[in-house]
């Protein structure tokens, strides 16, 4: 089995930040832990301009949360901590001072929607269809919800949320605004990044630190929002419901 990683690359002033898991690109924890550190890290980075946040491999953009980590979860501390996993990686996301742009491959799925909607700028292919799954374990998207519904809206989020069995074409993402283009193929998608990537470290960097702060406006509280939501998903993951539901996914 090809072994997980995390990596960057500064190439004129345009960090890419690339992750492989093989599991359709699921994040478990150590992966996660790292991309937060990962992004403080460029973000403070005077040479980096803008970033560039995408996965590699398989057809998969991102599958979530590690579902070995899920279903091991035995009390509410350590489901805490899981699920404050991705809602790290949205205020590390949310708190750079560079502009991030997703390049968004393939499927995205829970969390890899979260990850999507946390980019400032984020460019698809079609084959990027998205969908919340949460409700089908007896669980809800509480964490990524925010992130989410600054793109799309509560209406579409509430779409999304509830209809959990189904998968959202690239094209209903882009006309709800989590997407701001979609592309034929991942050649179109990789030149369309890089092409927003260079203009974007040309403009006077100032000027996107500043964008940066109206974009995510009212957001402040995310810290304390999201830590309690990670909460909220720590204890339900652990009612009969969810271990039932569990238990047959993994048959």
């Amino acid at each position: 089995m090809a072994t997980p990683y995390l990596k960057n690359d500064i190439k004129n002033g345009i960090a890419t930040i690339s992750f492989f898991h093989p599991e359709h690109n699921s994040l478990p924890s150590n992966l996660l832990n790292e991309l937060v550190d990962t992004i403080n890290n460029l973000g403070n980075n005077d040479a980096v301009k803008v970033l560039i946040l995408k996965s590699d491999g398989g057809t998969t953009f991102c599958a979530g949360a590690s579902f070995q980590e899920l279903i091991s979860l035995e009390n509410e501390a350590s489901g805490k901590i899981f699920f404050s996993g991705f809602a790290n990686v949205i205020n590390a996301m949310r708190k750079c001072p560079k502009i991030i742009i997703g390049s968004i491959h393939g499927k995205a799925v829970g969390g890899g929607v979260g990850i999507a909607a946390a980019t400032d700028y984020c460019l698809a292919t079609k084959d990027a269809s998205i969908k919340l799954s949460e409700l089908t374990i007896g669980i809800g998207p509480f964490v990524v919800a925010p992130a989410i519904e600054r793109k799309i809206g509560l209406a579409a989020l509430s779409q999304l949320t509830l209809d959990a069995n189904n998968f959202y074409s690239a094209d209903w993402a882009h006309s709800k605004g989590l997407f701001n283009a979609v592309y034929e193929d991942k050649n179109q998608l990789e030149s369309a990044v890089q092409a927003m990537a260079q203009n974007l470290a040309n403009y006077n960097p100032s000027a996107l630190i500043e964008l940066k702060k109206v974009f995510w406006k009212d957001t402040e509280n995310w810290d304390e929002l999201l830590n309690d939501r990670a909460a909220v998903s720590g204890k339900l993951v652990l009612s009969s419901f969810t271990k039932e539901a569990l238990k047959k996914f993994q048959k």
